[in-house]
């Protein structure tokens, strides 16, 4: 059977449906796709992301089949710009060092608006996982530690550790050296002795 992005074509419309119908009962895009997962099996996301390859797949004349009269379309997302990217994880990096998480950050920076929420943690997901050093150098910046920070501190108190573990054992040595010496130099001059009184 023809599959469209991975459903078969009856899955896509039961899908289209469903929205549709949903949408006309002034539900929430995102409950629809949570409750759609529910009732198939499917994860939240995984229906979210084929909904929205659906309506960007007009060129596939069973999509536009499909679609036709459903009145369903994918806005536009304008993509951050870098500067916006970089003012954004700042933003989160810095109430994350006062012990804020990060779901709580982008609550905070998106001012409730759900839409928005859910592109500040993506973005900062997305950028943590695909560019670390950009999230180190932005903790730089705004003064913060970064994990190498902590690495590196890590390390030069293991460093530090092991020289105290080593001098201690050192001086430890030294001390039954100096005792060893000390008792076998009493002891030759006992056996000069010894060996003049004989």
């Amino acid at each position: 059977m023809n599959k469209i992005n991975g459903y078969t074509e009856e899955e896509a419309k039961r899908l289209v449906e469903y929205v549709s119908d949903g949408k006309r009962e002034g539900k929430t895009l995102s409950g629809l796709f949570a409750s759609y997962a529910q009732k198939t099996g499917r994860a939240k996301g995984s229906v979210r992301n084929y909904y929205y390859a659906l309506l960007r797949s007009t060129g596939d004349k069973r999509v536009r089949s499909i679609l036709s009269g459903k009145d369903l379309k994918a806005e536009k997302i304008i993509p951050f710009s870098e500067e916006e990217t970089d003012r954004i994880l700042k933003e989160i990096l810095l109430q994350k060092s006062r012990g804020v998480s990060v779901r709580r950050a982008v609550l905070n920076l998106s001012k409730g608006n759900d839409k928005l929420m859910l592109r500040y943690q993506n973005k900062y997901r997305n950028v943590a996982g695909k560019e670390p050093e950009r999230i180190e150098r932005l903790m730089r910046e705004c003064g913060l530690k970064t994990e190498s920070d902590d690495a590196r501190k890590r390390i030069e108190e293991e460093i530090n550790g092991l020289y105290d573990k080593l001098a201690a054992s050192l001086k430890e040595e030294n001390k039954r050296l100096t005792t060893l010496i000390k008792r076998l130099t009493d002891e030759n001059a006992l056996l000069r002795l010894q060996l003049r009184n004989n």
